[in-house]
């Protein structure tokens, strides 16, 4: 673990930090005392946000009104922040947007846009991240993933593209950093459905309320997964058995978890709740107003959430799957032993 970590002089940047996700993050390094930078596009959400982690414990707390799909914006924003605390420990990559249509009534201009904030917001805070963190060759990288990364669902394509390829990404980066024999550090969460803000505030064509897919998670549970994933940082984190089960189900019979999400992916994601009126979107401007880190379903959501580590799973089976031959010669070996006693 890096020298700063150890020590206790330890910074964080978290994206997307004013509400669900990346607010339950900050308040996570907030209560080991962290410094930490909190980077969203809307100032009034960013400074609430900002009191809830002073007042949880962080050392000191900075806020950087800012679009993550600007890039020359999030580089600036990351040489202020290594200017102010000398230098950067962790780096989350959380923010994102998305929006609830079929494809055909998508736009390109709403594809881009996803893309550029859910995908490019992450290469360009790794990039920035990264020139910070060559100066002293350490550092850890998040990126806030999620189980659509593997299995994509309907009604959410551009989003579920972006977090294939922010995949797609930190796996060649991984492979650059250890060519280079890099002490920076890589690590992707991939997360389970979660109780945030973002089901009112995504952009929705289909004239119900969105929920996240049940089982649902709360986000401080997923934010305390995150700090823990930063400080062991592994490849890869699943959280969750729902996680686990959409993953292995759709490598296992990628064609029944087709048919399944047919006939149920559309229903799962709608409440039968028609939208409000005058119900505003955070697609391309941020939504105004005090920002929370829960969303409104937290009777059915979960405190707790299993960490599982592929890494392990993947091991287990391929040591099974290995041993399946040895497992078949013994059989015959006893088949035919039976065989000759029986002759």
């Amino acid at each position: 673990m890096a020298r700063e970590m150890v020590t206790g002089a330890r910074s964080v940047v978290i994206t997307g930090a004013s509400a669900g996700v990346g607010r339950a993050t900050a308040l996570a390094f907030a209560r080991r005392g962290w410094n930490i930078a909190l980077i969203a596009r809307e100032a009034e959400g960013l400074e609430d946000a900002r009191r809830e982690v002073a007042v949880a414990g962080a050392r000191r707390v900075i806020t950087l009104p800012l679009d993550v799909a600007d890039a020359a914006a999030v580089d600036a924003a990351a040489q202020q922040v290594a200017e102010r605390f000398g230098g950067i420990d962790v780096w989350v990559n959380n923010a994102m947007v998305t929006v609830m249509s079929p494809v055909a009534e998508m736009t390109p201009e709403e594809f881009r846009r996803v893309t550029e904030v859910t995908y490019l917001g992450q290469v360009h805070g790794a990039m920035a991240a990264l020139r910070q963190m060559r100066r002293h060759d350490q550092g850890v990288i998040v990126a806030v993933g999620s189980a659509l990364s593997y299995r994509a669902i309907p009604l959410q394509s551009a989003y579920c593209a972006a977090k294939f390829a922010v995949r797609g990404f930190m796996d060649s980066l991984r492979c650059e950093l250890g060519h280079d024999r890099s002490r920076i550090r890589l690590t992707m969460v991939q997360l389970p459905a979660v109780n945030t803000p973002q089901f009112e505030w995504a952009r929705n064509r289909m004239g119900e309320r969105a929920q996240p897919v049940p089982p649902i998670h709360q986000p401080e549970a997923v934010g305390e997964a995150i700090f823990a994933a930063a400080m062991r940082p592994k490849r890869e984190v699943w959280l969750g058995w729902p996680t686990l089960k959409a993953i292995l189900g759709g490598m296992a019979v990628p064609g029944l978890a087709d048919r399944i999400l047919a006939d149920r992916g559309y229903s799962s994601q709608m409440t039968g709740e028609p939208l409000p009126a005058g119900r505003r979107d955070n697609l391309f401007r941020p939504v105004a107003g005090p920002h929370r880190t829960r969303g409104r379903f937290s009777s059915r959501a979960a405190n707790r959430v299993h960490a599982i580590e592929p890494t392990l799973l993947r091991a287990a089976i391929g040591g099974a799957i290995l041993a399946l031959p040895a497992l078949a010669w013994m059989a015959g070996r006893r088949s035919g032993t039976r065989n000759r006693i029986g002759g």
